[in-house]
């Protein structure tokens, strides 16, 4: 695994993103890849995964990409549009990659697969807190 400093330090600190059981695959400035198995505690009454936890760890995905190290990034905001459903044992990859960056904003998209499905397409907007 790449790792750069700013990212590593924030998923050893993620308590929300460890207690869902997500793994970091990659992490680099721009780029991060997440991983995560739907477990029975995540679906929902229609047998699906809860939408809240595939925007979760797209989302994590989104905060990997676009911390880089020595700045504090953090959602100005997110939206997703959910393409499929995805069921509980499936393992979701959520693929980030920087869009645009400019001064202390930045543009950010995430795919979120299970195997080769499409499961999600998530866009956020970023703003450094700090430089």
């Amino acid at each position: 695994m790449r790792v750069m400093d700013g990212a590593t330090e924030m998923f050893a600190r993620d308590r929300a993103s460890s207690s869902l059981g997500m793994s970091v695959v990659l992490l680099e400035p721009g780029h991060a890849i997440l991983e995560m198995t739907i477990r029975p505690e995540m679906v929902n009454g229609h047998g699906m995964a809860h939408g809240g936890y595939v925007f979760l760890l797209a989302d994590s995905a989104f905060a990997g990409a676009c911390n880089y190290p020595g700045t504090v990034t953090v959602a100005a905001s997110a939206e997703i549009v959910f393409v499929s459903a995805a069921r509980e044992g499936e393992r979701l990859t959520a693929t980030a990659q920087e869009r645009h960056r400019a001064g202390k904003s930045g543009i950010y998209d995430v795919t979120v697969r299970c195997d080769d499905r499409l499961v999600a397409e998530f866009r956020g907007l970023s703003r450094a807190l700090s430089s």
